[in-house]
């Protein structure tokens, strides 16, 4: 095991040494460029419908159990929204991300704690899609031939899946900070 900082890239301790200053001036600077915006811009896209209504989540928060939920509701939906402006920037990261680690944490929680179920349809429903009726296309048919279990499984995975992703990213900036080409690198001060 190297003592080496993670992101130090010496010629002695890789396999292809004229590779070094390519990893250290290029390809490690502007691929956690990339990934902080790219983690920070999607927290923005999907923080947007938030604030534009920043009280439509006020019953799930306090489903939840985060009392009240007039308070918690536009508190996430900023943390989100303008969080994600902030990763993306790499302004005062480390604890904003860490912030929407925990906010990730728990939605992560959520999608384990309450799967999407077995089915979208009822018997009568299979009945109704199995009668051949035109409301169905002939992919719905086939996607909802067991009442949709298949395809919420698969809804389920692709959610727990994506909220993995999306609380490791949020944790990795939380640890590592902004980066090289960030504002914290500008200010010269780092949480």
């Amino acid at each position: 095991m190297s003592n080496l900082p993670v992101f130090k890239n010496e010629k002695n301790h890789l396999y292809l040494p004229f590779m070094s200053n390519f990893y250290n001036v290029f390809a490690q600077p502007f691929g956690w460029a990339l990934f902080r915006i790219i983690i920070g811009g999607m927290l923005v896209i999907e923080g947007w419908p938030k604030i534009v209504a920043p009280f439509a989540q006020v019953s799930f928060v306090e489903n939840l159990g985060f009392y009240p939920g007039w308070l918690w509701s536009p508190m996430l939906a900023g943390m989100q929204f303008f969080g994600g402006m902030f990763i993306a920037a790499g302004l005062l990261t480390r604890p904003i991300a860490l912030a929407n680690t925990v906010m990730l944490a728990i939605t992560l929680w959520f999608h384990f704690a309450h799967p999407y179920g077995d089915a979208l349809l009822t018997q009568a429903g299979i009945e109704a899609l199995n009668s051949g009726s035109e409301f169905f296309t002939a992919n719905g048919i086939k996607r909802l031939a067991d009442g949709g279990g298949t395809f919420l499984a698969s809804v389920q995975l692709k959610a727990e899946l994506a909220s993995i992703f999306w609380t490791a990213g949020a944790l990795l900036i939380a640890a590592f900070g902004g980066g090289y080409f960030s504002l914290d690198r500008l200010l010269k001060k780092q949480f």
